[in-house]
């Protein structure tokens, strides 16, 4: 099981795919995102009970508080989380703005501190779905609850952000390198053009990447693939504009870091 670091991933770009060549960001016409059915949130949630993934609760709260956790209880509530999607940045017509990552499952120690047990996919799993990971504290949890009817929740790792996705634009709910004001409403069209300025120079195949450029990038184990490839995840980097930031908070986010047992 690999280390897994709280919202924050950090490394240097590996070669996928083809050299990017999307042009400058188009007014969106961008598709909405492809949500999970009921029956992949309840199999995730159930996913989550299992002693594997309780297993895992454990580990994380014995070295994050440095004590016994006591009984553990697994929220009934999967909140579908959504990452930037690579496609939406090198503007291609219709991508969505986001592409399925994980769905969350809030537990909860006896002590009352928190973690995050995040499923996807899994054919090996009996439900279908399998818990790969587990994360300290409960943000996915903290701002579905601040999102508007009919959005989603989406990450941007490269700045450590959470927005509240709708149809017709996002809202930043929070950042660790916020690129615009927390709470501003962004069109989408406007948020193409934003992450493709920022980030479609620096994609899988750019000459950034192939020079060896060095930012953040966006790992997923291989289960979270899923049978179809359905979460698929991008490798994106960020430029030297936000590197000396990215240092630090890579350092930060390091003290928190968890390896489940």
């Amino acid at each position: 099981m690999g280390e897994i670091c709280r919202k924050f991933a950090a490394g240097a770009a590996i070669a996928v795919a083809a050299l990017l060549s999307a042009g400058p960001a188009e007014a969106a016409g961008a598709s909405w995102v492809a949500p999970p059915s009921e029956q992949d949130v309840a199999a995730a949630v159930k996913a989550a009970e299992t002693a594997r993934a309780i297993s895992f609760a454990t580990s994380n709260f014995r070295q994050v508080d440095h004590g016994e956790p006591g009984r553990i209880t697994v929220g009934h509530k999967g909140i579908p989380v959504y990452t930037l999607n690579p496609d939406f940045v090198a503007a291609k017509p219709g991508a969505p703005a986001g592409v399925l990552r994980s769905i969350a499952v809030t537990a909860t120690a006896a002590t009352g501190a928190k973690a995050t047990l995040r499923a996807a996919p899994d054919r090996a799993a009996p439900s279908g779905w399998s818990v790969g990971n587990v994360l300290s504290g409960n943000d996915e949890e903290t701002l579905s609850a601040r999102l508007r009817p009919g959005s989603v929740l989406l990450n941007e790792p490269q700045i450590n952000g959470w927005y509240d996705l709708g149809r017709d634009g996002v809202v930043l709910l929070q950042a660790s390198l916020p690129q615009s004001p927390v709470g501003q409403f962004t069109p989408i069209a406007d948020y193409e053009q934003q992450v493709h300025s920022r980030y479609g120079d620096k994609l899988p195949g750019s000459q950034y990447q192939r020079g060896g450029g060095i930012g953040f990038k966006q790992t997923v184990q291989q289960r979270d693939t899923g049978p179809a490839g359905s979460l698929t995840v991008g490798l994106i980097v960020l430029g030297s504009a936000v590197a000396a930031g990215g240092a630090f908070l890579l350092w930060r986010w390091t003290k928190r870091r968890i390896s489940p047992k």
